[in-house]
């Protein structure tokens, strides 16, 4: 009878061990879920971390851009002094401001689909380019052009806000001409939609090739089945045209 009254509690014993050494594979130390992140998202040479939950991707980046601006402190190493010609063949001018650190998490639907109702896309960012900078709009302020601001961009077309938040408004140059090349993905929209260069298939992307978004729906070397995605034109080199084809998520920082 000893015998016997021993194997309930071995068997209690192995449970409890076994139980208290399951890890728990549904959450992870940033508060999202293990799900592998698709390979494409590995582009993101600039984020600081990649994870998801199974609905949206959350894309950390600091926001510094990985090449050379007249925007760094002259104390770094990535300063460069720069004058000449900028975006437009405008004179460049530069702006007072100096890059900073960022804290950016971009949420993104990890399966984008077209929206009911295209929201506008906001001031600030909306989207995230391959280098962790921020895309923003064709906008300088509520319903005001750029032309003023175009002046400042430095040579890889990018400037800093009053607050260092370093942007791209348009083509950014450093990922079209030395990172990648102008057929290449250059990043994400908010919506999830994919962004890429001003050329596909070997040839020049022209306004009309798109719709109101400033995209279409194609295969691309990252998505063999085809996806939307979006273009920068030589014509209308702007990130984004009329609105989100998709439904945006969030960017905080």
């Amino acid at each position: 009878m000893r015998k016997l009254s021993i194997i309930p509690f071995a068997l209690i014993a192995i449970f409890l061990i076994g139980f208290s050494c399951k890890k728990d594979a549904s959450a992870n130390t940033s508060g999202t879920s293990n799900v592998t992140v698709p390979a494409v998202y590995s582009k993101i040479y600039g984020a600081t971390s990649i994870t998801s939950d199974g609905t949206y991707i959350y894309i950390k980046t600091n926001g510094l851009p990985d090449h050379k601006s007249v925007y760094y402190s002259t104390s770094s190493s990535l300063y460069e002094s720069y004058s000449g010609s900028t975006f437009g063949g405008n004179t460049f001018k530069k702006n007072p401001n100096t890059i900073s650190s960022q804290n950016y998490t971009f949420k993104i639907p990890l399966n984008p689909k077209v929206a009911s109702n295209h929201a506008a896309t906001p001031l600030g960012p909306i989207g995230v380019s391959l280098n962790g900078v921020p895309f923003f709009n064709q906008y300088a302020g509520p319903n005001q052009p750029l032309t003023s601001e175009v002046v400042s961009f430095d040579k890889y077309y990018g400037h800093p806000q009053q607050s260092g938040q370093y942007h791209y408004h348009v083509e950014p140059l450093y990922l079209t001409t030395v990172k990648a090349t102008k057929s290449s993905l250059l990043g994400f929209l908010l919506d999830g939609f994919p962004v890429y260069g001003p050329e596909e298939n070997g040839k020049t992307v022209a306004n009309s090739d798109l719709d109101a978004y400033h995209g279409h729906f194609s295969v691309t070397a990252d998505y063999p089945n085809g996806i939307y995605h979006y273009h920068i034109t030589d014509a209308d080199p702007y990130i984004n045209g009329s609105g989100f084809y998709g439904t945006a998520g969030t960017v905080s920082n």
